[in-house]
């Protein structure tokens, strides 16, 4: 008989040891209770991806936003003369039917207020280059942009790994969004430049300019990780890192964190944040992009 045709028996496990039909699951505590000197919050969570809108419609179309959240593509389906405004190089696909064209808007009449400090920042800058870009504080003084129109179908994304989320602008509330986080908007939405404040150019990882949204439509904005959206009542506040602000409907004040002087905070990773007062809603990414960078680079050396 051949090594595969002989039948070994199977051993069987030995039998448990012991009465444990009396077994029952010990009895629980009582449940945690919150001192009532603290302040409840469970009535206002943070609203993480998964629970924000992954469809709808606007004048002209209807969209959908598919892998949420770490892949996520926007799809459009634009009806015939339907328009919608991207970023460039955002398009990963579209039907033969959409016309493209680009666009490049020039907005420096609109800054010219900011000209006049830019000649202290420009100081500012060749003590405090090692920690500020200039660049990225004038970055946005231009605005380019793809037009789709239909009939059919546009697929949109971002250059990272992140989320997309669709603000609706109902024609009297006003956003104020990154210039890094516009990705597409409808017909309908109105995006300007216009500047911030020396302290909040400087401090809050918005730069010197950025976009100030309205009309009625859909503004989608991108972000790195996923998606945090807090809505503030009136008098509530809410602090926010300066390198995780998506966009927002409140008002902010920049604070400095942190104890010791600008080099050990720097030093020690404290730094600058954005407290933001109701009533209003701020939406926030879970990664920083300048905190990402700063990380690739230290791993790329070593």
């Amino acid at each position: 008989m051949s090594y595969a045709e002989h039948q070994y028996p199977q051993a069987s496990p030995p039998p448990l040891q012991g009465d444990y039909g009396s077994y029952r699951v010990p009895p629980q505590g009582p449940p945690p209770t919150q001192d009532p000197a603290l302040p409840s919050t469970s009535n206002q969570p943070a609203e993480t991806s998964p629970a924000l809108d992954t469809n709808g419609s606007f004048q002209g179309g209807q969209y959908r936003i598919d892998h949420r959240d770490s892949n996520t593509v926007l799809r459009c389906h634009l009806q015939p003369g339907a328009e919608i405004k991207g970023k460039p190089g955002a398009m990963v696909a579209m039907d033969s039917s959409v016309q493209i064209k680009g666009k490049l808007k020039f907005r420096y009449l609109q800054s010219i207020p900011l000209f006049i400090s830019l000649h202290a920042l420009f100081i500012f800058h060749l003590f405090f280059f090692n920690f500020f870009s200039l660049k990225k504080l004038v970055t946005g003084s231009e605005m380019s942009e793809s037009l789709f129109t239909g009939p059919g179908e546009v697929l949109l994304a971002p250059e990272a790994w992140g989320d997309i989320f669709p603000i609706v602008l109902d024609g009297q509330t006003k956003w104020k969004v990154g210039h890094h986080a516009f990705l597409a908007s409808t017909m309908g939405v109105t995006r300007t430049i216009k500047g911030q404040g020396i302290s909040k150019a400087l401090f809050s990882g918005e730069g010197l300019v950025v976009y100030h949204v309205a009309g009625e439509g859909v503004f989608f904005v991108q972000s790195l990780g996923a998606i945090i959206r807090r809505t503030l009542q009136p008098g509530e506040q809410w602090i926010v890192d300066n390198g995780n602000l998506v966009a927002w409907s409140a008002n902010y004040a920049v604070e400095r964190i942190g104890a010791g002087g600008l080099i050990s905070g720097l030093h020690t990773g404290a730094g600058f944040v954005c407290r933001f007062t109701g009533p209003g809603t701020v939406y926030v990414q879970t990664r920083s992009p300048s905190r990402l960078g700063s990380w690739i680079h230290d791993q790329a050396l070593g």
